[in-house]
């Protein structure tokens, strides 16, 4: 077929996924909260039972990371997410505050349309659609091109399970044909409520400027400070360790370190210990040729890779023991492409004086591609970890972990993630780490507390007694009686399906 056929079939393909997805959306808006939870477990249950085949699938058709890495990352977005979803509840009313007298009802975004990226394909897609899920949403995952095969095959061994549990068909589903004219049409489709887009800038920024709700998320240029006060021996493992892990393909994985003077030579021995092997001058000019394009974005081909196929690719050898090249860096910027951000085992290099010069110079990382994102801190002196908590330009700091898995929310208690957001200074709305309460909207019901006068006066409205009060009565009260807080849960959900069942009858 030629490539305006394929072209239009893809369209195709949007147009009756989201229609579908509609409609079945529309149905699951009236499910209880207790058979959401039954489709989320039996999904992400079997998406971890599948981690290791769709990992090792996922290796093979993108050629990036290790399979075995990416099983950990599988099994995260699986049950360790939905152990951090499980007891949210998104139905009905979700929470009531008697002393402010307000109640919050969950309610459904809608139709949700999903971008996954090619190095975190398997995993993003999981993360997706259980969030959205759990949220009694729709998902349409619109998988990078290359990684198709292995996240329509996440997608179609999550819906299945879905299903057998009482899930909408076509309430989940994957682009099978991925083209620019579909993304377009996917992302200003009229069934489409709201984007989530993760990947590179491009898409980022066509989910932005679609006209619809998007949570977009930007690069990562996350810079690791390691100060005096570290434990440097746990410091250089635990860098070592998260820079190689899947070969650097998470955007939180450390892409630069600043190592503090008095302790910068003892921490590049204790790296060299660990598989580090620091390149010299003429080396890293052969590396910094190759692992971006000539507009400084990653090379696909250098992306996830080992360090002795970077090797291979640069036209220089390393040690068979290496895990992670470093490169001695002199500054930041378009002269210095190794400071930018690498999607590979790859370090930069940096020695600074003192917390303050180490300061700045995170900074100048940060604004060179990875503003609001990630930055790395290894220190036991509180107030130098304080100051940088305070002063730098990224919504999440993490302190004395890997920042590859630290970030999203595994060796810290930050909410479990695929999708890190970097707030207004990185281009979105959010400052966090993407989570269901995002995709979750909610409505207020609101009770009167005070009184407003003409002449400008304030006063409370008389009520009964000086507490709030409930009742799960349903007795009638006459319009004289004082204003009392007597609308219990139950009586809520029952008005939410009186409505709704005269909303389905229209």
């Amino acid at each position: 077929m030629s490539e305006f056929d394929t072209d239009l079939r893809s369209i195709q393909e949007v147009r009756n996924l989201a229609v579908a997805a509609r409609q079945a959306q529309r149905e699951f808006f009236h499910f209880s909260q207790e058979q959401v939870d039954q489709i989320c477990a039996a999904m992400a249950d079997a998406a971890y039972r599948e981690a290791a085949r769709l990992a090792q699938m996922a290796t093979d058709e993108t050629t990036y990371g290790v399979p075995a890495h990416k099983r950990v990352k599988n099994e995260f977005a699986s049950k360790f997410l939905w152990d951090s979803l499980k007891d949210v509840k998104t139905v009905g009313v979700i929470r009531r505050d008697d002393a402010q007298r307000i109640i919050e009802i969950g309610w459904p975004v809608g139709v949700l349309a999903g971008f996954t990226p090619s190095t975190n394909p398997t995993s993003t897609a999981m993360f997706k659609v259980l969030i959205a899920v759990k949220a009694r949403n729709a998902m349409i995952i619109s998988p990078h091109p290359s990684a198709v095969k292995c996240t329509s095959e996440t997608v179609r061994v999550m819906a299945e399970a879905g299903e057998r549990a009482g899930m909408p068909r076509n309430l989940i589903a994957c682009l099978t044909t991925v083209t620019m004219p579909a993304l377009n049409e996917l992302m200003k489709h009229w069934a489409v409520s709201m984007l989530i887009a993760t990947g590179g800038e491009a898409v980022v920024r066509a989910a932005h400027s679609s006209g619809k709700p998007a949570i977009g998320v930007g690069p990562g240029n996350v810079p690791v400070y390691v100060d005096r006060s570290a434990d440097v021996m746990q410091a250089a493992e635990l860098i070592v360790k998260s820079k190689s892990f899947d070969w650097s393909t998470i955007c939180a994985s450390e892409q630069a370190i600043v190592a503090d003077s008095p302790i910068a030579a003892q921490l590049q021995s204790e790296m060299e210990k660990h598989g580090a092997y620091f390149m010299d001058e003429a080396q890293a000019a052969a590396m910094g040729k190759i692992l971006h394009t000539a507009n400084g974005l990653p090379n696909p081909k250098a992306v996830g890779k080992a360090p002795q196929v970077l090797a291979q690719m640069a036209g220089i050898t390393v040690p068979a023991t290496a895990r992670v090249l470093v490169a001695k860096l002199k500054g930041v910027g378009p002269d210095y492409p190794l400071s930018r951000e690498k999607l590979t085992s790859v370090l930069g290099w940096y020695v600074a004086d003192g917390w303050e010069k180490g300061c700045e110079r995170c900074i100048e990382l940060l604004k060179f591609g990875g503003d609001g994102h990630t930055l790395s801190i290894h220190c036991r002196d509180e107030n130098v970890i304080m100051a940088f908590g305070l002063e730098k330009p990224a919504f999440r700091i993490v302190v004395n972990t890997m920042a590859t898995l630290g970030a999203v929310g595994f060796t810290t208690n930050l909410s479990p993630s695929m999708t890190l957001a970097t707030g207004g200074i990185g281009g979105g709305v959010f400052s966090e780490n993407i989570h269901v309460k995002h995709v979750l909207n909610i409505k207020r019901i609101a009770y009167g507390v005070r009184d407003w006068n003409p002449d400008g006066s304030e006063r409370s409205p008389q009520r009964s007694d000086s507490s709030p009060q409930r009742s799960d009565s349903s007795a009638q009260r006459s319009d004289s009686s004082p204003q009392r807080w007597d609308v219990s849960d139950a009586q809520i959900e029952e008005i939410v399906r009186q409505v709704l069942a005269e909303f389905r009858n229209k």
